[in-house]
């Protein structure tokens, strides 16, 4: 296999841009070669770094156009998700920190205000874009400034409400705004042409809007039967030609669809549109394609969406062999299991079927899986619709996703006590991804929900039986945690075993020291506590296995018997550990001289580095956790283990 980066090419054009107003020195002839530059940049630095490829490579075109029209960073552009905002990075000073992406200290793989002034807002979950670009055109017209405001949106997250909340607010708004509809799928749009182009480009000139606006005038001035008959014309004769009605009806102005690889189809557009005197916002329809211009990319985009490291010539990602099974394919076969003897059982995902495992349940149960799209807030209702009729839903939702829904999960499960199971997946750090990606509230914004059973495995075996568990719960919401990654590799079984709700399990019996553990922290709990006993301290590890119901036997019983308890979660303050003081601090077991500390994640960001480097920094892994026994002993200096 050929190197990686053994044969980089020449970058004359790119070698010039240091940020936006070198690129707008250059001809509008050169930026064809400037991005095909820009691209082999791209591939050659993800194919060092790992992160999102397809996107990116879809908007080389569009991102070149963007900055060389608009005079950012006072033009505010604002990428929704920015996980294809590379090409920007590298066009805006970043270029000599490119092979940094997503590494511990480097680039953020999607935008960050702390990051660069190119980037006005952050955003790595989807279809914000529009609702912050309208809150920066009405800050813009306050202060009586005259900036252009572009919000870039793919296809994919116009699936979720948010989107078109915003485009209904916009569209009753006379500020100006440009959002740029990225169709990377051709989802919405037929193939764009010539003609098409001829049409997107007079439909954005000034000639044209005055003439629009002056028919406008002039049809008020009729009978309100008139009026409409001509608005009604006008709208029709566009949406003949570009299809725009629903962004029309929404109160936008729409133009396309137009090849988002054309530069000389891109460039005059972006120049009607920006130097046009319409009062209000407008749509740009682009049609790219994901993976553009590296064939591997474009031959399987859905597999180039987010890559590892790889090689520049064959394609071929540098994957590791895995040990043992990521923790979502152990779900996916647990949820199978269950569902060949149960046919209520359904599952749900918001537009993450691989990330989630269920294209495995799908291949067993096409009929009963569901991808609503990026719509957490209707998948958690529609559970709740299912579950009203007696049926078995699984919502398979990200731990940073979840967020979303969160109002649906009070109001709409658990208030009425609605057996929905949420399978929470990427519970805790998640490496790479960063802040935006990391599981860390979950304990805590479900923990404070009444009735609520709340379950997290120490191993691939208890995450077969919590599936199993689930299952049986018919009375009230359900959740089952588990993170990131591959499993430990122990034998599992064929199916799981319901376990006993509310009830945890000694791992390893002490007198001295007591660790109750949840989650999948369990092993480095079982390394510190070999630690310990190598200092002389007896030590009982406990797994607890609910977060809710808390078997109050276990705490109470780990409480009288040890000097010291610690609780171990991967989670933030306010969750399990929460639990745990609360009922202590009931039952006034603190009165009688219990030394307990919780360890938790910090109350703080931790930012995107390799996982281990992350749970370290938390203060969670065997080093840490002893830290903290020692500290709660008087043996060791009395400093957080928390790194900084």
């Amino acid at each position: 296999m050929a190197q990686i980066g053994h044969n980089r090419r020449p970058t004359p054009l790119l070698d010039l841009i240091n940020d936006p107003a070198d690129l707008r020195k250059l001809k509008e002839s050169q930026l064809r070669d400037l991005s095909d530059e820009l691209r082999s940049e791209m591939i050659e630095a993800v194919s060092v770094t790992g992160g999102h490829l397809g996107a990116g490579l879809g908007v080389v075109e569009l991102t070149t156009a963007l900055h060389y029209v608009f005079e950012t960073p006072r033009d505010k552009l604002i990428w929704d998700v920015s996980h294809q905002s590379y090409p920007h990075k590298i066009l805006t000073g970043r270029r000599d920190r490119i092979r940094t992406l997503r590494q511990g200290g480097g680039l953020s793989g999607f935008t960050s205000r702390q990051e660069s002034v190119f980037d006005p807002f952050g955003a790595a979950h989807s279809s914000t874009s529009i609702s912050a670009g309208l809150g920066f055109a009405v800050a813009r017209d306050f202060r009586g400034d005259d900036n252009a405001v572009i919000a870039v949106i793919g296809d994919g997250a116009m699936s979720a409400g948010m989107a078109y909340e915003a485009m209904n607010n916009a569209g009753a708004m006379n500020s100006r705004l440009i959002v740029i509809l990225n169709d990377n799928d051709m989802s919405i749009a037929p193939p764009v042409g010539a003609m098409s182009a001829y049409l997107s480009q007079l439909i954005s000139s000034k000639p044209f809007l005055s003439v629009r606006s002056l028919g406008r005038a002039l049809a008020k001035r009729f009978p309100r039967p008139i009026e409409m008959a001509a608005k009604r014309a006008e709208e029709y004769a566009r949406g003949l030609f570009t299809g725009g009605t629903l962004f029309e009806e929404l109160g936008f102005f729409y133009v396309g669809p137009i090849d988002g690889h054309n530069l000389d189809h891109l460039l005059p557009v972006l120049k009607n549109v920006r130097d046009s005197d319409y009062e209000g916002p407008v749509l740009i329809h682009c049609v790219t394609q994901k993976g553009k211009g590296y064939e591997p990319a474009e031959a399987a985009a859905d597999k180039y969406h987010g890559v590892a490291k790889f090689d520049v010539v064959t394609g071929k990602q540098a994957k590791s062999t895995p040990k043992a099974p990521s923790y979502q394919n152990v779900f996916a076969a647990g949820l199978i299991a269950e569902a060949e003897h149960d046919d209520k059982i359904v599952a749900v995902t918001a537009a993450m079927p691989s990330g989630t495992g269920l294209n495995k349940f799908a291949e067993r149960f096409p009929k009963r899986t569901f991808d609503v799209g990026i719509a957490e807030q209707h998948a958690v209702t529609f559970c709740a619709g299912m579950a009203c009729e007696g049926f078995k839903p699984f919502a398979a939702i990200y731990s940073t996703f979840l967020q979303r829904a969160y109002d649906q999960v009070v109001h709409d499960v658990a208030i009425q006590s609605l057996p929905v199971r949420f399978a929470i997946d990427r519970a805790g750090m998640v490496g790479a991804d960063g802040v935006t990606h990391q599981g860390s509230y979950d304990l805590t914004y479900l923990g404070c929900l009444p009735n609520f059973v709340i379950m997290a495995p120490s191993d691939e075996v208890e995450l077969m039986h919590m599936v199993a568990t689930a299952c049986q719960i018919d009375d009230r919401p359900s959740a089952l945690r588990y993170p990131r990654g591959e499993a430990l590799g122990i034998e599992m079984p064929a199916r799981g075993t319901p376990l006993e709700i509310g009830k945890g399990r000694i791992i390893r019996e002490g007198s001295k020291v007591a660790i109750l553990s949840l989650g999948t922290r369990l092993a480095e709990v079982l390394a510190a506590a070999d630690d310990l006993g190598a200092r002389g301290l007896s030590t009982t590890v406990a797994d607890a296995r609910f977060a809710k119901p808390l078997d109050e036997d276990l705490v109470r019983r780990l409480a009288r018997e040890h000097e010291v308890l610690v609780t171990v979660e991967e989670g933030a303050v306010g969750g399990f550990a929460a639990q745990v003081m609360q009922f202590l601090a009931r039952e006034g077991i603190f009165d009688k001289g219990l030394k307990f500390r919780p360890v938790t994640l910090p109350d703080r960001f931790i930012d995107h580095d390799r996982p281990e480097a992350q749970i370290a920094a938390a203060g969670l892994d065997r080093a840490g956790i002893l830290a903290t026994v020692l500290g709660a002993l008087g043996q060791a200096e009395m400093e957080s283990p928390i790194r900084a």
